[in-house]
């Protein structure tokens, strides 16, 4: 996947995220259903099927002008969404776009937006999640949607400067924060009445994956580690996304519980063995990038873990993994499966 960087760690020489681990022991039923063995054991790959986002329905004739509060805090008036660029560094405005029907409007995205519907779509970032004002503005877009961390704010003035109409968003990917940003974009682009039918199925999809989590004596503690190749391993801890997904498959964020204070920290093995996860959660770019299972092993700590000595983790596509837009269900439903098990009535 994406190399990307907060804005709120610009300072620090971290990165961005993605990894963890994932697995528990002993679980019994949720409902009416019981796991078929106590936990699962080595490597898995959570899979949600076809990453595309699945549109809520026809495509919608937007309403427009509309005037909306940008997360920049400035009113944004749309008068025209024919041309709409979605850049953020988790690829989630572009798969919102898509699930409201707009795919035909779309003509450029971020290098993180990887999905299929929009892999031969012009990119306006780098491969390091950096944005190219020049490449937004060859593409003459009608409305521009992005994060305040993709944008800098001199980057912000140049775009201003262009008379590019622009939408700024939160670049917190929270659980909390699917619905909200998926109406956000909705009344951005003219279309509430679509966005409110896809909050509405996003929603019900989160509820019911997140009610398929067996019942547990203790909740397994979940490491999610971002791996960029041996230069670039780090831990994720609160703040980051991923202590939000951990807890929504019923898993305790293993960083977090350690006393990390950070988003991402990087990997030594005191923080490693004192966060003692059960189980590892990762994007599959990044175990690919260390080299799979045997390389994840030689990290610093990972070895002298509970999850690294059961061989316990767990990964999912990098284009998904923590995007929280509208494949947060099926995102949810994976990796439940993938941790627990399947499930018998």
């Amino acid at each position: 996947m994406r190399c990307l960087v907060s804005a709120r760690t610009a300072a620090r020489p971290l990165l961005i995220m993605l990894v963890g681990l994932g697995l528990v022991a002993g679980l019994t039923a949720c409902g009416s259903s019981t796991t078929t063995s106590s936990s699962v054991h080595g490597p898995v790959t959570a899979d949600v099927g076809n990453l595309d986002p699945v549109p809520v329905g026809a495509e919608p004739t937007p309403v427009l002008p509309a005037t909306v509060k940008s997360f920049d805090g400035s009113n944004v008036t749309i008068t025209d969404a024919s041309r709409i660029i979605a850049a953020d560094r988790y690829g989630t405005l572009a798969q919102t776009v898509v699930a409201l029907g707009l795919r035909s409007k779309l003509v450029g995205r971020s290098n993180s937006a990887a999905f299929p519907a929009v892999k031969d779509l012009p990119t306006v970032s780098s491969g390091g999640g950096t944005l190219s004002v020049e490449s937004v503005a060859a593409l003459r877009p009608t409305v521009f949607l992005t994060d305040t961390t993709a944008v800098t704010p001199a980057l912000r003035d140049q775009l201003g400067a262009l008379g590019i109409t622009v939408v700024y968003f939160d670049p917190q990917r929270t659980m909390a924060g699917v619905v909200p940003q998926i109406q956000a974009v909705a009344a951005a682009l003219g279309v509430p009445d679509a966005g409110k039918a896809l909050a509405q199925r996003t929603n019900d999809e989160i509820t019911a994956a997140t009610n398929s989590v067996p019942e547990q004596h203790a909740k397994p503690k979940i490491a999610f580690l971002y791996l960029r190749s041996t230069a670039i391993t780090m831990i994720a801890g609160p703040g980051s996304g991923a202590d939000s997904l951990i807890a929504a498959i019923g898993g305790i964020d293993a960083g977090t519980a350690s006393g990390i204070t950070q988003d991402f920290l990087p990997i030594t093995s005191e923080a490693m063995i004192a966060a003692a996860p059960d189980a590892f959660l990762l994007m599959s770019d990044g175990l690919a990038s260390v080299g799979g299972i045997d390389g994840l092993e030689k990290i610093p700590g990972v070895a002298q873990t509970p999850a690294g000595k059961d061989r316990r983790v767990v990964d999912m596509s990098d284009a998904v993994l923590l995007s929280f837009g509208p494949n947060t269900g099926r995102v949810v439903a994976a990796l439940v499966k993938a941790l627990y098990g399947p499930t018998t009535a």
